[in-house]
């Protein structure tokens, strides 16, 4: 029978659908023998039937007629090679995907036969074959709208009682394959995106909506797991391993997997995923690991809960999720600790009555193979997350501990750089979170003042408050003494679930104590030498945003630190100019000053919340050894970038606008007594075969080599900013001129005479780049700074005077070179005769 298949038909033709399924129909049992005629012939039916569709409607006419769904069901039921189903899984899965007709997809999804094959029960031990039935799940959610969804569901007065796809689909929600996860998430998107109410309503009430609270739990052991990594790698090297930023990507995605969820708009999935976030991460988990110090044990650390805080806030566009965080920072920490013993996972729901508490019920998790998932749901349930040891009763009152909000600025004033990142991140993405009242943003001390004074203008314009008086006092940012209404309610919320005294929050603190406390915060933090340039950078990007304009809420005590901070970066810079490498100091100022304007005047953070992880590894690297100047290179440009902040800090606290380049003075001419006119040289980098004169060279010997030496003429010349060692070949028909064969930066070159060998001259020769400006790129793409080392020259000279005039040379161009830098520099430190930093530059210079 099946050897009839082969012969000669036209492929594409009615007679070969009909003679396939004819044959089919003959069949009575799929075994070893026929199996491969009905996998050939399954293929061509869905050739054929896509074919059909888009030339000839007489192909799906007859489908329906020979009613072939039905058969394909037979067919599945009398098969017992595996290929078969596969097969049939790939037939329906090419029909669905590829039908255009709108009256063939409402066939396919009729009479049933859709459903038996969903919840048919197939060997999945067969990876493929579960890869193949996932496929199968995926298209049918492709072709889901408001009218193909009823004919998949059951419904009993007006209700759905019954979903297949969509049930079968999520026991797999949390398979160990990546490739299964993410096709159940984009089925799942598929059905809350249709819009069918009461398609909503059945995802979102029991036992379905426990899908939900698995999803959280499955994201809470992901964090536990990214924390992890993260304490063990920091212990064993110097850069992330390619595991936590894997970790770290699949987190984010499954955060934006909730956004998207949330996006659908069904109410009831937005509250319950804002409950079990609450409840199972944000108060037993996140939150307690903030503090400084813990007198308990923290199953998350302080660096990567302050990663997650931002991730959720910044991903998760849910309002009431969002300012519950915000009002927890009112509460000590320890708070959630001793109350996280007395509840199921320490929380109750923000939207169920307090005096009820329902355990989370761990059936229907999915699929048979996430074993681990399974354990880790019933250590949810048993409250295990916290130490036990931690819970207390549940009457608490800790007048004495710091609400979380000041524990971020004691991290700003106080903390090391990734702590002081973490919070300045924090701050940031609560201002940017569009979910978050402006009331909330008040009360934390956040709410740019523009806002500010438009509420209060709003206020006054519709007589509402004291909006009038606050707006035109002399206090025109500063509100009522005491929390905003809508703050209060997240607080009572909070203080209701866990019986906290209300001497745990700041009561009575009015927000404009609080965004005093915030400015003070970031001025400390301005002032401080132990944190990088452009960390301070986001800094002053939050202090542009709570300040737009400048000098109006800046205490006299600020503009003073300020000050100081300024005379203190000024003179680091100065003795930059006389350090190894003046000459990039002014094209370094100009590239951070563009950088940190464009920085602090953007209208986002300019880094994303996993920079808060990845900065743990900046300072493990390997440090070059001290007498190299590579690393004095990257502390001079630390220097600038510390200078370019605080010096636009100084122009904003003026209310100066922050001009495009900064103030710096034109190259002047060379003096005529100068080496680099004597010697002819009219460029800035002397380039090998440039021809010069050599009146002032010396005469001297080298070896590049062991055991050869070469005679040069050597010759230290600066030009401007630039200045350089030269070793030159005489040439033998032109007296007193030469041509360059080697040329070398004279800054940071070190010179020294040797102890015992009066006539030799040590030189340090450094890079022409530091390794940060000249990144390379490695074979998997990371850019990395380029590998450089400093050289060493040894010059044997004539004699002892020669060597002793040699070193003169180098430190009077060197000296030249350093006073170029300082007067083009002149204009810009010279930013306020007001300021009294005239003097400083005076100083410096004569010294």
């Amino acid at each position: 029978m099946w050897l009839a298949f082969w012969r000669s038909r036209n492929r594409l033709s009615l007679d070969e659908l009909r003679y396939l399924t004819d044959q089919l129909f003959k069949i009575q049992v799929v075994n070893e023998v026929n199996k491969d005629f009905v996998i050939e012939a399954l293929r061509s039916i869905a050739e054929l039937i896509t074919y059909g569709d888009q030339h000839d409607s007489a192909f799906f006419e007859f489908f329906m007629e020979k009613q072939v769904m039905g058969e394909f069901v037979r067919i599945l039921k009398i098969s017992r090679p595996v290929g078969v189903s596969l097969q049939l899984l790939q037939t329906l899965s090419i029909m669905i995907q590829n039908l255009k007709s709108e009256h063939a997809i409402y066939y396919l999804f009729s009479n049933e036969h859709i459903n038996y094959l969903i919840t048919y029960s197939f060997n999945f031990d067969n990876e493929e074959l579960l890869s193949y039935y996932i496929s199968f799940l995926r298209a049918i959610s492709g072709k889901l709208n408001k009218n193909t969804i009823s004919l998949l569901v059951k419904t009993q007065d007006d209700d759905v009682v019954s979903f297949p796809l969509y049930t079968e689909a999520i026991r797999f929600a949390f398979h160990e394959e990546n490739m299964v996860r993410t096709a159940i998430r984009a089925l799942s998107l598929n059905v809350y995106h249709v819009g069918d109410v009461s398609v909503n309503r059945f995802v979102a009430s029991p036992p379905h909506s426990k899908y939900f609270s698995n999803l959280v739990k499955y994201f809470c052991k992901q964090c536990l797991e990214l924390s992890e990594l993260v304490s063990d790698a920091l212990k064993s090297g110097p850069e992330p391993p390619s595991t936590i930023l894997a970790v770290v990507d699949e987190l984010e995605d499954t955060l934006y997997y909730f956004s998207d969820i949330t996006s659908a708009g069904i109410p009831d999935v937005g509250r319950l995923l804002t409950d079990e976030f609450l409840k199972h991460l944000v108060f037993p988990l996140l939150l307690p690991s903030l503090k400084t110090e813990p007198a308990y044990e923290v199953k998350i650390g302080s660096v990567t809960s302050l990663y997650l805080i931002c991730c959720i806030l910044h991903i998760v566009k849910i309002k009431d999720l969002a300012n519950s965080i915000a009002a927890g920072l009112f509460f000590p920490p320890e708070v959630f600790v001793a109350n996280s013993g007395n509840k199921a996972n320490g929380f109750l729901s923000v939207h169920e009555p307090t005096n009820e508490s329902k355990q989370p019920d761990n059936e229907s998790l999915g699929s048979e193979n996430d074993k681990k998932l399974k354990a880790y749901l019933v250590d949810c349930s048993t409250g295990t997350q916290v130490h036990e040891e931690a819970a207390v009763k549940a009457n608490v009152s800790i007048d004495s501990s710091v609400a979380l909000r000041e524990t971020l600025l004691s991290y700003i004033r106080d903390g090391n750089n990734v702590q002081v990142l973490g919070s300045l991140s924090v701050f940031a993405t609560l201002l940017q979170t569009k979910e978050l009242d402006e009331s909330m943003l008040d009360a934390l001390g956040i709410l740019p003042q523009r806002k500010k004074q438009k509420k209060l203008l709003l206020e006054s314009l519709v007589g509402e408050g004291s909006g009038e008086e606050q707006l035109f006092s002399s206090e025109s940012i500063s509100m009522k003494d005491g929390l905003s209404g809508e703050l209060d309610g997240y607080l009572q919320r909070i203080k209701d679930q866990y019986c906290v005294s209300t001497s745990s929050t700041e009561e009575g603190a009015s927000p404009r104590c609080h965004r005093f406390q915030v400015l003070d915060a970031l001025i400390a933090l301005f002032c401080r030498s132990n944190i990088p340039g452009e960390t301070l950078w986001d800094g002053g990007w939050l202090l542009r945003q709570l300040l737009p304009h400048g000098e109006a809420e800046f205490s006299s005590h600020h503009l003073v630190l300020l000050k100081e901070s300024y005379r203190s970066c000024t003179r680091a810079l100065l003795q930059e100019t006389r350090g190894s490498w003046p000459d990039l100091v002014l094209t370094i100022i100009i590239n951070e000053w563009k950088k940190c304007k464009r920085a602090i005047e953007a209208s986002s953070p300019r880094k994303e919340p996993k920079s808060i992880l990845l900065s743990q590894w900046k300072f493990h690297e390997e440090v070059a050894p001290s007498e190299s100047s590579i690393p004095a290179g990257e502390r001079m440009c630390e220097v600038v970038k510390v200078f370019v902040l605080r010096h636009q800090l100084q122009l904003f606290s003026l209310g100066r606008a922050l001009p495009e380049q900064p103030s710096i003075n034109a190259q002047g001419d060379h003096p005529e007594n100068s080496r680099a006119k004597t010697s002819g040289l009219n460029v800035s980098v002397p380039k090998p075969g440039t021809e010069l004169k050599v009146v002032d060279a010396l005469p001297c010997r080298i070896a590049f080599e062991r055991g050869k030496e070469r005679y040069f003429r050597f010759l230290a010349v600066s030009a401007g900013i630039s200045g350089w060692l030269i070793l030159a070949e005489e040439l033998p028909l032109k007296q007193n001129y030469g041509i360059i064969r080697v040329a070398a930066p004279l800054a940071g070159s070190n010179p020294r005479i040797d102890n015992k060998h009066p006539k030799w001259l040590h030189l340090r020769i450094r890079p022409s780049s530091i390794p940060s400006l000249d990144p390379t790129k490695t074979s998997d793409g990371k850019v990395k700074p380029r590998a450089m080392v400093d050289g060493r020259w040894t010059l044997a000279f004539r004699d002892e005077e020669s060597c002793k005039t040699a070193l003169s040379m180098i430190v009077e161009e060197t000296d030249l070179q350093s006073n170029e830098v300082e007067k083009r520099l002149k204009p810009l430190l010279d930013l306020e005769n007001a300021l009294g930093l005239s003097d400083i530059f005076q100083h410096e210079t004569s010294s």
